[in-house]
């Protein structure tokens, strides 16, 4: 874990709302000057506090107005399912997170699609990926909160 101070994080907090910013904005915003600024960003992103810089799309103006999470169960718990499991996993583009779970559900997978046929083609890859015991999912009605930012 990074030792940081409270100019650090206000860097964060500033560049998780906008990192396009330039380097005058941020560091007038945390009251340093831009040299040290940058010194201080490039200090985050050796340690790999921060991993990279992009930007956030609105998924249903273009088009893709499903969320899914997707519960899946496995008979296997050995190494190579796991590795043929996570390679198969990385490979499909509509997989948003994918976590490995405690409790009854081994794996949740939170894929983003158009629609309810467009879901059913990634089940399809999703299932031929390795074998499952279990997978069901459930869709997200309506978004309450959504961010990025990590509580600083």
């Amino acid at each position: 874990m990074l030792d940081l101070d409270t100019i650090d994080r206000a860097i964060l907090r500033f560049l998780q709302q906008d990192a396009s910013a330039s380097m005058s904005d941020i560091s007038e915003t945390v009251g340093i000057s831009s040299s040290p600024c940058w010194k201080r960003i490039k200090r985050l992103e050796d340690a790999g506090a921060i991993t990279k810089r992009v930007a956030l799309l609105d998924a249903e103006a273009l088009g893709f107005g499903l969320v899914g999470y997707i519960r899946i169960r496995t008979k296997d718990h050995d190494e190579h399912w796991l590795d043929k499991f996570a390679r198969g996993i990385k490979a499909v583009p509509e997989v948003t997170e994918c976590h490995r779970m405690t409790g009854d559900v081994d794996y949740l997978v939170k894929i983003i699609v158009r629609d309810m046929a467009d879901y059913d083609r990634v089940y399809k890859k999703l299932i031929s990926i390795a074998p499952m015991a279990d997978v069901s999912g459930n869709f997200s009605m309506e978004r309450l909160k959504y961010t990025t930012e990590l509580p600083l």
